[in-house]
């Protein structure tokens, strides 16, 4: 693989960079298809729709400071940790989490990297007029591994409304089954080599300007009109392979 570093062209040994990072290529087929492969330096992933597509569920006032803001500080920050180290530069952004994650000297470059991705797949969980049930086939999916559409329901709701501080609630893929999780912080499943089907970010600026302390009434609404199933969908036919 060649990559144009310093108006020069440098060979990027791709081998010895998977073999470095351990579950690379199953952290790429857990990857969204819009933040995928990128390298340093990182640019913020674009919207998925405008910033007030998704009122009067999120604001765009809200859209606003949480990926105007937010989101673009982890990216921001990342760059800036990168350029003292050279020797994780050339890795996607998923072998990047991969290579850090559990490493007590690259804490921050961890929290930025897992927070940049994480957004980016947050931003694509949700969808204008989402919500609701999925199509047959993922709905047929979720009652098999849930045991009926409403115990699925219940077991998102809990998650995310019980997840202590900031985080995250996701419908992952495990072991052949669906299952729901929460993480702390930036902690993500491709951490853990679960691929992510569809997630809600519980930090509380996800939510506060538009619902303060009542994140019980944000993930409802979420739930019922924003959860972008044909997202989700697609993550189940990549991960599946």
């Amino acid at each position: 693989m060649k990559a144009q570093k310093g108006g020069k062209t440098a060979v990027i040994g791709r081998r010895q960079l998977l073999k470095s990072v351990g579950a690379a290529s199953l952290v790429a087929t857990c990857a969204a298809p819009w933040v995928a492969r990128a390298k340093a330096p990182y640019e913020l992933p674009k919207l998925p729709w405008p910033d007030d597509a998704l009122q009067p569920m999120i604001s765009a006032t809200t859209i606003g400071f949480h990926y105007g803001k937010h989101h673009k500080a982890y990216v921001d920050t990342l760059n800036k940790l990168l350029a003292d180290a050279p020797d994780l530069a050339d890795l996607s952004i998923e072998e990047l989490i991969t290579a850090t994650s559990g490493n007590p000297n690259r804490v921050a470059i961890f929290n930025n990297a897992a927070q940049m991705w994480n957004h980016t797949f947050y931003w694509n969980s949700m969808r204008p007029n989402g919500g609701g049930k999925p199509g047959p086939s993922l709905l047929q999916r979720i009652e098999a591994d849930f045991g009926g559409w409403d115990s699925f329901v219940n077991e998102f709701f809990k998650a995310a409304q019980t997840q202590f501080g900031s985080g995250w609630a996701w419908l992952i893929l495990d072991g052949g089954k669906l299952k729901v999780i929460k993480t702390s912080n930036a902690d993500t499943p491709i951490m853990q080599d679960k691929p992510p089907l569809l997630t809600i970010d519980v930090w509380e600026h996800a939510y506060y300007l538009d619902y303060q302390n009542r994140r019980t009434d944000y993930i409802k609404a979420w739930l019922e009109t924003l959860a972008n199933w044909e997202f989700a969908q697609q993550q189940l036919d990549k991960a599946k392979g």
